[in-house]
């Protein structure tokens, strides 16, 4: 009888299977997956964006040859604003809604340009009360407020 036992071998099982490198199928799975996050964010930002920049347009088409006029067009700017974005704020009159414009925004409404934004709404279009630097000092605060808000 001979020997057979050199020849016998231990008996090696395969190695597992390996996740990785992932099919192609997965590849494309998860390209998709990132490219719809993307897309999702730049039209995200696209809608953040248009808002401003159409606030924005209002507020530079505003005519600034009738003080009251132009500054009550800015109020209504900005209750617009307040509207979308914050509707607690939409109901606020007088000092109130100074005192939360301020808090919304980095630079203050000066005191005569908010009393030009508080008194608007009822004063005659033809009241010479207000000057024209008082006008620019709001029209300068609200661009600043809807850059920072929207």
């Amino acid at each position: 009888m001979q020997d057979n036992l050199p020849e016998l071998r231990d008996i090696h099982l395969p190695d597992g299977v390996s996740p990785f490198p992932l099919a192609w199928e997965w590849w494309l799975v998860l390209a998709g997956i990132v490219l719809l996050f993307l897309l999702t964010q730049f039209i995200l930002y696209l809608r953040r964006y248009s808002k401003a920049r159409y606030a924005l347009k209002l507020l530079e088409e505003i005519s600034a040859d009738n003080v009251v006029m132009a500054a009550k067009q800015m109020s209504e700017i900005l209750r617009r604003i307040c509207v979308f974005k914050y509707k607690e704020a939409a109901v606020l009159l007088g000092q109130d809604w100074i005192v939360f414009l301020n808090q919304k925004s980095k630079k203050k409404l000066n005191s005569k340009a908010a009393e030009l934004l508080i008194n608007a709404p009822y004063i005659p279009e033809e009241s010479q009360t207000y000057s024209l630097q008082d006008l620019e000092d709001l029209r300068e605060f609200c661009k600043k407020w809807i850059g920072e808000n929207l």
